[in-house]
């Protein structure tokens, strides 16, 4: 009587989306940050448990297993075979767990730069995934879906755990995916018959292909760069430091303006000082590059001007602190990307330069 109950309950419309929002407020409470050990083993433990869970529900939505526990099963395969019709809870859980994580993480080292693409896909799948409840059998697009959460997990788990973060990581990291993802799709068909000797290989190949295609968006820097990510930035008329702090002089906006933290207009001709805060995991060391660029009044492009690079070291929770100067600056449009060697743009400080308005300006400072 209560297992009927139980599953009359599972069967209601709704139950999707609070299996769903589950997952999300779970990681709300527990996630900390992107270097943690105990974060990162909580979402490697989601893949073990997503992996394994496709493996069991392939293999017996597709009649490779048992469909139902024969009378007298007891032990863990019969559990296993009973708890079959909850699988798919189970799964839309751990997706949205591993969604909602990623989508956190990568909003933190995602700017309004082509770096958003990849995200906009995390933001997508994310909220998509309270509609794939009734997709979820098809073999195809499970694991297509695991091979994208996997390689998510590898892109930010392989730096912070290395301390690296070049080219040749993320393609570890894609290979690593390669190979986890087709290992589960052998076991789905491990000791099986199947009605072609293609079928796992087809099965296979959309999750092949959509991590070729995440190693294309990578070069053409659509992936934002985690695990770096900027906490602060900003342009200012003076920049000094004492005692392991910053002190960040700019013009006093008006009374209402009690939000203004930089210059932003930047009145005057320089010298103009970018300071920014990028977070790096625990023993990462890398070189990050303030990218000057610059665009008359009425102009359509910007044009680099100069491009300073920044050695910074990881594992300060606000970010590792530095700045650049440009010592002459022209009125119209300047932006400073924020970005690795590599050209992924890290974050993005604009502002727009303008002629001293004559009357002695009045200055406030902040301290970071």
């Amino acid at each position: 009587m209560t297992a009927s109950r139980l599953r009359a309950a599972l069967s209601k419309p709704f139950l999707p989306a609070v299996f769903f929002f589950s997952g999300v407020t779970f990681d709300s409470f527990t996630l900390t940050r992107i270097d943690s050990l105990t974060d990162n083993l909580i979402l490697l433990l989601y893949l073990s448990l997503l992996g394994a869970l496709i493996i069991l529900t392939a293999r017996m939505d597709t009649r490779m297993g048992l469909e139902a526990p024969p009378a007298g099963l007891g032990g863990v395969p019969g559990l296993v075979a009973r708890a079959q019709p909850y699988y798919p809870h189970a799964i839309q859980f751990l997706l949205g767990g591993l969604y909602s994580a990623y989508t956190i993480f990568y909003l933190q080292s995602a700017s309004l730069t082509a770096t958003a693409v990849f995200f906009g896909v995390l933001v997508a799948l994310l909220v998509g995934n309270e509609f794939l409840h009734d997709r979820l059998s098809n073999l195809r697009l499970l694991v297509s879906l695991y091979a994208l959460v996997v390689l998510s997990f590898f892109t930010f788990f392989l730096p912070a755990l290395t301390g690296l973060m070049n080219t040749w990581v993320f393609l570890i990291g894609a290979g690593l995916s390669a190979a986890v993802t087709l290992q589960v799709v052998n076991l789905i068909y491990r000791g099986r018959p199947t009605s072609s000797r293609w079928e796992p290989i087809l099965s296979g190949l959309p999750a092949i292909g959509l991590i070729l295609v995440l190693v294309g968006f990578y070069f053409l820097n659509w992936i934002p760069p985690v695990p770096l990510s900027m906490k602060f930035g900003g342009v200012y008329q003076k920049i000094e430091k004492a005692d392991g702090a910053y002190r960040l002089t700019f013009e006093q906006g008006a009374w209402y303006q009690y939000w203004k933290r930089s210059d932003d207009p930047f009145r005057g001709t320089g010298p103009a000082y970018c300071f920014t805060a990028v977070f790096a995991p625990v023993d990462m060391r890398t070189t990050i590059f303030h990218r000057w660029q610059y665009r008359p009044a009425g102009g359509r492009d910007f044009s680099t001007t100069d491009r300073i690079a920044l050695a910074i070291a990881g594992g300060r929770e606000g970010g590792y602190r530095g700045y650049t100067i440009k010592q002459r600056v022209m009125p119209g449009d300047w932006r400073v990307d924020v970005e690795t060697p590599e050209g992924r743009i890290i974050g993005r400080v604009s502002f727009r330069v303008e002629e001293p308005s004559g009357e002695m300006p009045e200055f406030e400072a902040i301290t970071y």
